[in-house]
């Protein structure tokens, strides 16, 4: 009995102990703030789950491992979810894809800068004039063409071209140097190989892919916008986002495109990519605008993901698709990204000088 507090000691510390704690209104607020932003990815991840064709266990509670992305999936057995390794590749990309979007949370305030149409047509410039008129400020006549092979045709330079599809109107013995790199051709040769490109007005060596010319694709039209979000990347601590939204919609494939006429699918947009907001992100971003320009983001052919053919695909630049996550390896810390698309884009003929080559 006598190590019991007095009634009164009790009723002083029992008072202590109510004055420290947060209002019932209050905690239910705080509650409510905490579990609306997990709510929403962990719905989503949940909804994708089962669509996919997989088990989970609804009685997840929504938190669960909210705070780590990159864990999410998988990540505690004890909670029923699915490892990341039963999933297939097109899955995986379609889980990461939705995690990035719902971690920002819609009501995120963002700054548009700029919507672009990329429907740019055909160097106006070059209509009327023949593939030999175009390519003729490239080249430079050989007149004694060293004995070794055209890599085009492959026969000797010293003999005609033994080029056999649609026949040029040059001769077929006629021999060229292109002016920057030197590299030797067939004339013939080279008049083919731009008759099968997009015959837009510029050359690529076949050797050294050296670029003439101003290099434009065949995306078909869409929009370009991009946002700053007030989040950073991991491995991008101190700056904020630049997040790219590309959006193009299904439609009929142009002469310029594999099958003329026939309809091409768009899947995955609008496709939400993501630089850091430094100096040299910015430089990329500036960059990719002129790719966008030059229809060169896109193209239509076959998907490496799913093997359908007649489908916008990327074209040989790539794009950091996971914000808060790297699952597919698309997403950051990526400590060589941003140089690796810089080379991406040099070999497309895109660099810092690239606006002032346009010009030209």
């Amino acid at each position: 009995m006598s190590s019991e507090k007095p009634k009164s000691q009790k009723d002083a510390d029992k008072k202590t102990i109510m004055s420290s704690e947060k209002p019932k209104s209050q905690k239910d607020a705080d509650k409510k703030s905490k579990t609306n932003t997990e709510h929403c990815f962990h719905k989503e991840e949940r909804y994708l789950i089962q669509s996919m064709g997989f088990k989970q266990d609804l009685s997840t509670p929504a938190g669960a491992n909210a705070g780590s992305p990159a864990s999410a999936p998988g990540a505690n057995g004890k909670t029923g979810r699915v490892a990341l390794a039963t999933l297939n590749r097109t899955n995986l990309q379609r889980l990461a894809i939705a995690q990035s979007r719902v971690l920002i949370a819609s009501g995120v305030p963002t700054v548009p800068v700029k919507n672009l149409s990329g429907s740019s047509p055909v160097n106006p410039a070059l209509a009327g004039k023949t593939p030999e008129e175009v390519l003729k400020k490239y080249l430079q006549k050989v007149r004694h063409p060293p004995d070794e092979d055209c890599t085009i045709c492959m026969e000797r330079l010293t003999a005609p071209s033994g080029y056999k599809g649609p026949q040029p109107t040059v001769k077929p013995d006629l021999v060229g140097k292109l002016s920057r790199c030197g590299h030797i051709y067939h004339i013939y040769c080279l008049v083919a190989m731009y008759n099968n490109g997009n015959k837009d007005g510029s050359l690529q060596c076949p050797t050294c892919k050296t670029i003439y010319g101003v290099k434009t694709g065949t995306q078909p039209p869409g929009k370009m916008e991009y946002h700053l979000i007030p989040h950073s990347l991991p491995g991008h601590p101190d700056c904020r986002t630049i997040r790219i939204i590309y959006s193009i919609p299904p439609g009929i494939q142009g002469p310029e495109h594999p099958n003329p006429g026939k309809s091409f699918s768009a899947r995955g947009f609008p496709r939400h990519c993501y630089l850091p907001d430094s100096e040299k992100g910015r430089k990329v971003l500036k960059l990719l605008l002129v790719a966008w320009d030059r229809r060169l983001i896109f193209a239509i052919g076959t998907s490496s993901t799913t093997g359908e053919s007649d489908t916008v695909i990327w074209n040989e630049v790539h794009h950091k698709t996971e914000f808060g996550s790297n699952l597919t390896g698309h997403g950051y810390p990526d400590a060589h990204y941003l140089d690796n698309v810089l080379a991406e884009l040099a070999a497309q003929g895109i660099s810092e000088d690239s606006a002032a080559q346009e010009k030209d």
